[in-house]
């Protein structure tokens, strides 16, 4: 099939990209490369995985329009691409997050609306659920009929929940058949680990890497936690949508397993082998207290369900950050 990608050099993006083509499909992708790649793109013995100079479009997706010129015979559309990043970025730029991914949702869903494809794939976030939801690692595991009556805790979510809701438009007035899979954390090589907008799993493991040059200093107090998930079991996910996730709602691709950020920094210094101290900054945000995934929906609907140990995941994650750091 003709496969367009948002987003599709990022972290999860170009994981996908490249499993669609080893299944044949002809991809091509759209990213502003804010934070994606293009050497993510690149296969295992660094060889581009498509064609850069004819399917990679480097394009802002804020502007109206951008892809027009791209989604004639397109048979599936995955939409990938939006602003986010660690805690920290999040809660310092909601504003501007929340316009440029409520821009982006829009104008890409506005696009396929005018120029109809096989099937839209929009890709959420668990941060749509309810912020009274997800107190802590004793939460109840979160449905998808959790998300209404919606409160999301950050602007992110707030925004990710709108391109949920618009997806769902675009299917109700067009007929075009829509899937919706809500991400929990996810993590993996390739990822962005810097100290400005990396997400927790790479931050810490570039803190540790780093160490005893610099401090190992976790975020808030270590006791909130999240349901984190591997990127191939994410991938698995999206191709599986294709197929099966058409037509049936939000669906959530997650564990059923909240594993504290105290439990994630302790299993990252066993990782590198180092006498490392592990401090805590209290002042800083933590977000959530902690959610994990009812994923029943999942297993019904698309024969899924996560693979990946979170250890391995880590410990592969982690000589993927060490080894791109030393040779820097």
């Amino acid at each position: 099939m003709k496969i367009l990608v948002t987003g599709g050099a990022g972290m999860i993006g170009s994981n996908l990209v490249k499993r669609l083509v080893r299944m044949d499909h002809e991809v091509s992708v759209v990213d502003n490369l804010w934070r994606g790649q293009r050497e993510y793109l690149l296969d295992e013995k660094g060889n581009p995985a498509i064609d850069m100079d004819a399917r990679l479009h480097v394009r802002d997706l804020s502007e109206p329009g951008v892809i027009d010129d791209l989604l004639a015979g397109v048979d599936v559309v995955y939409h990938l691409a939006d602003i986010v990043a660690g805690i920290g970025y999040v809660f310092n730029h909601q504003g501007s997050i929340f316009r440029q991914n409520l821009l982006i949702n829009s104008n890409v869903i506005d696009a396929v609306r005018r120029q109809p494809v096989g099937g839209f794939i929009y890709v959420g976030t668990a941060c749509s659920f309810p912020q009274q939801m997800q107190f802590g690692v004793e939460a109840p595991p979160l449905k998808e009929e959790d998300l209404y009556p919606a409160h999301p805790e950050s602007a992110y979510g707030w925004s990710k929940l709108m391109g949920e809701y618009e997806t769902a438009l675009l299917e109700e007035e067009s007929g075009i058949p829509t899937a919706v899979l809500s991400l929990h954390n996810v993590y993996g090589p390739p990822c962005d680990f810097s100290d400005t907008s990396g997400q927790v799993i790479p931050s810490l493991i570039r803190k540790a890497v780093e160490y005893p040059d610099q401090p190992f200093v976790v975020w808030g107090s270590g006791a909130q936690g999240r349901a984190f998930v591997h990127v191939d079991d994410i991938v698995d996910g999206l191709v599986s949508a294709m197929d099966k996730g058409m037509g049936q709602g939000a669906i959530q691709l997650g564990p059923d397993v909240c594993t504290t950020i105290r439990e994630v920094a302790e299993t990252i210094v066993e990782v590198s082998g180092k006498d490392i101290t592990i401090e805590f900054d209290t002042s800083r945000p933590e977000g959530d207290r902690g959610r994990r995934a009812d994923y029943s929906k999942a297993r019904r609907v698309l024969g899924w369900e996560p693979r990946v140990k979170l250890k391995d995941g880590m410990e592969q994650t982690y000589r993927w950050v060490e080894q791109r750091m030393n040779s820097r």
